[in-house]
């Protein structure tokens, strides 16, 4: 029970805080309402972070490349030191990791270089991102839709189940997908911070975001370009000519940025480049690990993520930017999910973080609806009807933050087995071998051990002893007696993660 009650103080702070921000929103005063809604934000992000143990897909692959990035950082590694062999292809267990783009993992790298290897430490960029988003969310959306849209945008961004459980490494792409959120919608604020401005820089800054984006999550990042397109040309400030030559310089320093890393490990790495470029094209083509669904795969899933009435408002944003396609502001938050939408409807391969980055796009859509209904002037029945519309529009997405958050269930949030392995460090085990472990990644993350989930044959563990490595057998009953009786090899029963 001990996580029950720091998960209903979160709740009832987290409650407090919303109650007291909405408060201040409807006097008009959004600097208090945002800085409280950024707050609560933070509290159910720092709850769900603090599972002292790593989740298994995907954030334990994650942590273990980004800490051999610590040492190394321009070399990424699963298995720093393959003393068995492997193949390059099997991205679970292979040696140079290019199975992802490396920004997310170069900041949480740095982190733990700052703070330490730990689980906190490793997920703080997330936090610290998704936090980040509930501010730029308001900035992104009251410049397209209003101050009290853009509010309410930060707030669906602040208890969207989907980022918070991201932010805490609980689900699969995690915090790759976090920080592909943020940095596609910082180019999106820095790019309406340069037509406020006018000042270049900013337009230079989004250009870096972009290619910091790409570095994230790859290709699907060039949403930006339209989006920047249509919020530049819809400003009115600047000639075409001038456009044409700030898309350049916003193209031509995001490739600056993100095409030395593509150069670089197609020559250092040329045979794991080629395999997983291959395989990032392949994901469109082919089902790749059983991730599938139908075409309206996330068409259905848009309605877990962002509440079951997510159709309604969705379907009415579209229909209002197909009749006024001049307002070039409802243009770009509908190209911002539309155009992503369909392409990933149409891959075969296909997960629930893959639309990630249009979250904010749909957080305006719900808000301008919600605005749009609370300001229809009606009497009798139907009045009811809009005010119950209105209300479950903000409970669904919050009871959806706690079904995901779990504030009330008991869990071990410190494991026995992490404990154990943790124990193996402190016996200054770091340069020893463990064979016959379930979860080689998350043991080889907290003793800085190589670790095996099988046994090889007797022959390959003689070379271990051979080589001088300290070999610890996990011991289920299962050692053949010849690997067991081998000198330097030592038989030790170690507690393993629940099957997920």
């Amino acid at each position: 029970m001990e996580n029950l009650i720091p998960g209903i103080l979160t709740v009832v702070l987290c409650l407090a805080g919303y109650y007291t921000s909405w408060k201040y929103q409807a006097r008009d005063n959004y600097r208090m309402a945002l800085l409280l809604l950024v707050i609560s934000g933070l509290f159910l992000r720092i709850y769900t972070s603090t599972d002292f143990f790593l989740h298994y897909w995907d954030e334990r692959y994650h942590a273990l490349v980004a800490k051999n990035l610590m040492n190394h950082p321009f070399r990424p590694t699963l298995y720093d030191t393959p003393l068995l062999p492997y193949d390059y292809t099997n991205w679970p267990g292979n040696h140079i990791w290019l199975h992802k783009q490396p920004m997310a993992l170069w900041l949480m790298a740095l982190s733990m270089k700052i703070f330490g290897v730990n689980e906190i430490a490793l997920r703080l960029p997330s936090i610290l991102m998704s936090v980040a988003g509930i501010w730029m969310t308001w900035f992104t959306g009251k410049y397209l839709a209003g101050k009290k849209a853009g509010y309410l945008a930060a707030f669906f961004f602040s208890v969207n189940g989907l980022i918070i459980e991201l932010t805490g490494g609980r689900v699969a792409t995690d915090h790759i997908d976090i920080a592909f959120l943020f940095f596609i919608e910082l180019a999106v604020v820095l790019s309406i911070a340069f037509v406020q401005s006018k000042k270049p820089l900013f337009n230079m800054l989004a250009g870096m975001a972009l290619g910091a984006a790409i570095l994230s999550k790859y290709l699907p990042a060039l949403i930006v370009l339209p989006v920047w397109l249509l919020i530049v040309y819809d400003s009115g400030y600047f000639s075409l000519k001038t456009i044409a030559f700030q898309f350049l310089i916003l193209t031509g320093i995001s490739a600056l940025v993100f095409l030395p890393w593509q150069i670089y490990i197609f020559r250092a790495f040329p045979a794991e480049a080629a395999w997983e470029s291959g395989m990032n094209f392949r994901h469109l083509t082919e089902v790749i690990e059983e991730r599938t669904g139908p075409f309206y795969y996330f068409t259905d899933k848009i309605r877990i993520n962002y509440g079951e009435l997510i159709y309604l408002p969705l379907l009415w944003f579209l229909w209002k930017t197909i009749r006024n396609p001049r307002n070039l502001k409802m243009l770009a938050v509908s190209t911002w999910f539309l155009i992503p939408f369909l392409f990933f409807s149409l891959a075969r391969t296909k997960m629930q973080g893959y639309m990630l980055f249009t979250a904010p796009a749909l957080f305006i859509m719900t808000a301008v609806f919600w605005v749009m209904l609370s300001e229809i002037k009606v009497r009798s029945w139907y009045r009811h009807l809009v005010n119950v519309l209105l209300v479950l529009f903000i409970l669904l997405p919050v009871r959806y933050s706690l079904e995901r958050a779990k504030p009330f269930q008991i869990s071990d949030k410190n494991p026995e087995w992490v404990k154990g392995l943790r124990q193996l460090k402190e016996e200054g085990m770091e340069k020893g071998v463990i064979l016959n472990y379930a979860n080689p990644v998350e043991a080889m993350f907290y003793t800085g051990m190589t670790v095996y989930p099988y046994i090889p044959d007797e022959e390959a563990v003689r070379s271990l002893v051979r080589q001088g490595y300290p070999v610890i057998v996990n011991d289920k009953g299962d050692v053949p007696p010849g690997i067991a009786a081998l000198e330097g090899v030592r038989l030790k029963k170690l507690a393993e993660a629940p099957a997920p």
